[in-house]
């Protein structure tokens, strides 16, 4: 079976409600917000001398890393109010800094997918520890890197839809049983928008930053392998 042909592009609905921003929000309203958040972040820096952000571990993810502290922001006055999108007002969604040292720049980390990734992991975990160590594996749809047995794990009713295509994505898992989301449907829609070739040590993920609010979260890099994006280990955040 091909990289791509056994992504599933049947729609499907999110079950259950993670948080009280999982549904839709006009796009417009991200926008608006991400201008408002990056006017104030640029501010901030250039009055205080340092970036508005939380605290965060040198492990942690480079999409998960630099969390915006909005609250600071609206307490010394660089926000009127934080932003109905945000986590902190019950929204989906973490406003996180890319870039930092050279061009910091406002994105979205979307918490629903965060959240359907560690409730897949938490799952694969108790399959492993129920069967001494085994996965609950089902094809290895990349070199080093599974789909998940949604019956063996118990996941079957986990689903996830991309912020970025609206389509249903996979869930996949390395050797130790880490989960990641598959990425490669969207990558692949976007390389394919822009309709130029990629370059051959590119990570893909550019790709997403550049054409959406939305960072790649609880994703693996991608390469351009044989004209598809293609997910390699792990990189150091």
């Amino acid at each position: 079976m091909g990289l791509l042909l056994g992504i599933s592009l049947l729609l499907f609905v999110l079950t259950g409600c993670m948080y009280r921003g999982e549904q839709n929000q006009p796009a417009g309203n991200f926008r608006e917000s991400v201008k408002r958040v990056q006017a104030a972040v640029d501010d901030y820096q250039q009055e205080e001398g340092l970036l508005p952000i939380l605290n965060s571990e040198e492990s942690t993810p480079r999409y998960e890393k630099f969390v915006i502290d909005l609250e600071k922001l609206r307490q010394k006055g660089y926000l009127d109010e934080i932003p109905a999108a945000a986590f902190e007002k019950g929204g989906s969604a973490y406003f996180l800094i890319l870039d930092e040292e050279s061009d910091p720049t406002v994105k979205l980390m979307d918490l629903v997918t965060v959240q359907k990734v560690n409730d897949v992991s938490r799952q694969v975990n108790r399959y492993k520890s129920a069967h001494g160590g085994a996965l609950p594996a089902g094809e290895e749809r990349y070199p080093g890197f599974f789909t998940i047995d949604s019956k063996k794990a118990g996941t079957a009713s986990i689903t996830l839809k991309s912020v970025y295509s609206g389509q249903p994505l996979e869930f996949i898992m390395d050797k130790n049983g880490d989960v990641y989301v598959d990425y490669s449907f969207d990558i692949m829609s976007a390389i394919d928008k822009e309709g130029a070739t990629p370059a051959a040590n590119q990570d893909l993920r550019i790709e997403l930053e550049q054409a959406s609010y939305y960072v790649p979260v609880k994703s693996l890099p991608y390469l351009w392998i044989e004209g598809l994006p293609v997910p390699q280990p792990p990189d150091s955040p």
